[in-house]
């Protein structure tokens, strides 16, 4: 998608804080930080949203998901936890139609988020 904002860090033509990046995914420090730790994880591949995957796409997010708490964990909240987020569309509060996931903690969460 040529006006995805997250595919454009991906090219790297808008830069990002990288955390982790491999042939399939990007995660990065979120630019509006909403916890002491919240950083985002992308698959490369432009996906518009959760609601749009298939069985074809079970292993990426699979893969998404374990990336995503092993660097929770490294981050610091292995111990206490960390909020995993996948907002979807418009009334799901996605505001990039590009999957990904939100991973926020260093502080407790409340709920329901507002």
């Amino acid at each position: 998608m040529n006006d995805c904002i997250f595919c454009k860090i991906i090219q790297g033509e808008i830069p990002g804080r990288k955390i982790y990046e491999d042939d399939d995914m990007l995660a990065f420090h979120d630019i509006g930080p909403q916890a002491p730790v919240h950083f985002l994880l992308i698959p490369k591949r432009h996906i518009t949203s959760i609601m749009e995957t298939g069985d074809e796409d079970a292993l990426l997010i699979g893969r998404l998901l374990v990336k995503a708490q092993e660097l929770a964990k490294e981050s610091g909240c292995g111990e206490k936890g960390a909020r995993f987020v996948i907002n979807c569309k418009e009334d799901g509060g996605q505001t990039v139609d590009h999957l990904h996931i939100h991973v926020l903690g260093g502080r407790p969460l409340a709920w329901p988020p507002g």
